[in-house]
């Protein structure tokens, strides 16, 4: 079942709508947060961070959507649990709620969905527990220190914000029961059940991520990296191919086991050595450079099960 398409401009505004109302923003911005069960809306002042921008989100209904599904236990160890990985920070925090609505309601069994929020900021927790009462949910402090200092510059400043790179840290901040979890970029819309996508089997590898193999990548990678012939050898004779890093299944399990963390991070310190830079865009190289020189690690295929064009909608506007 095909599940989504890339959309942008006006009909990605119009499709945002359908989850966060237009009346949402006509709420002065200096008011609290107000959890009373009888507001039917949350007001985030936006000075997190540093911002002046007010939000205002109208709260979600508690989703049942099927009849035998269990009661929430709120154990995260619990082994019937889906796992979903997010970002919240300020600057996507409308994408990311409209992100959470989205899951919930085309669950099946919501109850059995647990999130999982990467912050910056752990007063953003207070913001989800208000919006969606009902939400199994635990908030990580992902300290920026933590990776700020292996970032290097790239083509849009949005890409070189310590967040972008808390999902390589999955496996270290989750508990160590938590041995599988979906990770989703703030910017998409969920148009059907997520259990899905978690019962994809992986075959043995590490990451399950939409696959495109027309890729150029003399556009992703740097002169220092095509001269260096190691580095070079790395696509010879492959297809030219990458994934997407904003909709992936991890396998923690063997991502603990073989130290793809740190793997991740020792190609980032080659980035930012003297000899210079060996590829350009944000996070998503590393990425790609851990598939292509860690045997074994490997990224499963999920087009092949039309979950390239089947899975989400993505909205790159709103």
């Amino acid at each position: 079942m095909l599940w989504a398409a890339r959309v942008s401009g006006f009909f990605s505004a119009a499709m945002v709508m359908v989850v966060l109302s237009p009346s949402l923003q006509s709420f002065p911005p200096a008011e609290a947060i107000r959890s009373s069960q009888f507001d039917s809306h949350v007001r985030f002042p936006g000075q997190i961070a540093g911002g002046a921008r007010g939000l205002a989100f109208r709260r979600a209904p508690a989703f049942r959507n099927a009849a035998d599904c269990g009661n929430a236990t709120g154990n995260v160890c619990d082994p019937s649990l889906v796992h979903i990985a997010i970002t919240l920070d300020e600057e996507y925090l409308r994408g990311s709620v409209a992100a959470v609505h989205s899951v919930v309601q085309h669950a099946t069994c919501p109850e059995s969905v647990f999130f999982h929020f990467l912050v910056s900021d752990p007063a953003l927790g207070d913001l989800v527990r208000a919006v969606f009462p009902q939400l199994q949910f635990k908030v990580y402090y992902f300290d920026p220190d933590r990776v700020r200092g292996l970032i290097s510059t790239s083509v849009r400043q949005a890409l070189e914000q310590p967040l972008n790179y808390a999902r390589n840290y999955l496996a270290d901040l989750l508990e160590p029961c938590v041995r599988r979890v979906i990770y989703l970029d703030s910017d998409l819309v969920v148009v059907d059940d997520v259990a899905k996508l978690w019962r994809t089997d992986l075959g043995g590898r590490t990451v399950g991520a939409p696959e495109y193999c027309h890729a150029n990548f003399t556009k992703y990678f740097t002169d220092r990296f095509w001269s260096d012939k190691q580095f070079a050898g790395t696509f010879a004779g492959r297809r030219p191919c990458y994934f997407n890093t904003g909709v992936m299944v991890l396998d923690l399990a063997r991502w603990r086991r073989t130290g793809y963390t740190r793997r991740i991070e020792r190609w980032m310190e080659i980035q930012k050595s003297p000899a210079g830079r060996i590829y350009e865009l944000g996070s998503l190289p590393p990425f790609l450079l851990l598939h292509y020189f860690s045997v074994g690690a490997g990224v499963y295929r999920m087009d092949d099960e039309g979950w390239l064009t089947g899975q989400l909608l993505r909205l790159e506007q709103y």
